[in-house]
């Protein structure tokens, strides 16, 4: 079972989208997918096409020892990948977990008796470094980094590249950064080609060599509650997540070998 955090402190970067998309991608791939919703605004819960305001059960309940993996998870109707989802609950969670025992590794202990049943694990991580954000980054094998090409998201990514080895450092050493997902891509700017070859440049093989376009399909799909990659197969943003769950798939052929 491979765990990956998606996670990026900036806000609006297409976390939720790329978590959806790639976990419907992967499960199209014949991948048994978990997708596990650590945003208390639900994104990627309501995505997959699950009602979180008719949820009995949440990663609320599951982080606080009130329920197991098997009780709380759901599947996604029309993507066949099964969801830990949330709801405005998991906002407490965030404030009743800073003073239990293992705060930090709630999430982790959760999966660990289910680690035969998925082959990946995304975890979608709330744009912030708060404790439902390093609940995932202890949960995690690797960090997936969805990022726009523009000025400020290089910035933030020294933030979180720090952050990462801080949890590495203190937490969790297996956690690595797995690459750096370019999204909302648009190849007629100059700005996003000059960043994007900065990227690649300083990163090297860490940047995937998918690329996300910008694409209204992918942004509208979420109203539906169908990951963009079902919604309309034939769009250039979901053919390109399809893509990127076989470069996946790929990756991590290729560290077992």
């Amino acid at each position: 079972m491979h765990i990956f955090a998606i996670a990026n402190q900036k806000g609006g970067v297409g976390k939720t989208t790329t978590a959806v998309n790639l976990a419907a991608a992967l499960a199209a791939q014949g991948q048994r997918t978990l997708l596990v919703d650590l945003d208390p605004q639900g994104n990627a819960t309501m995505g997959s096409g699950i009602d979180k305001r008719g949820l009995k059960r949440s990663v609320y309940q599951l982080l606080l020892q009130l329920a197991t993996l098997t009780q709380t998870r759901a599947t996604s109707p029309s993507g066949k990948f099964d969801v830990l989802p949330a709801n405005r609950d998991l906002a407490g969670a965030e404030v009743e977990l800073v003073a239990l025992e293992q705060r930090e590794v709630r999430l982790k202990n959760a999966l660990a008796p289910h680690k035969d049943d998925y082959d990946f694990v995304l975890i979608d991580c709330p744009p912030s470094l708060s404790m439902l954000t390093l609940n995932g980054l202890c949960a995690a094998h690797g960090v997936i980094i969805p990022m726009q090409c523009e000025y400020y998201a290089l910035e933030g990514l020294s933030d979180l590249v720090n952050t990462i080895k801080k949890v590495h450092a203190n937490l969790n050493r297996e956690l690595k950064i797995i690459g750096l997902l370019r999204v909302m891509f648009d190849p007629r700017s100059t700005l996003s080609n000059q960043v994007s070859a900065q990227l690649e440049q300083h990163f090297g093989e860490k940047v995937f060599k998918t690329i996300v376009p910008r694409n209204v399909r992918l942004a509208e799909a979420p109203s539906y509650g169908v990951p963009g990659v079902l919604f309309d197969k034939g769009a250039k943003g979901a053919q390109a997540y399809l893509a990127f769950a076989i470069e996946m798939i790929e990756r991590v052929k290729n560290w077992k070998e």
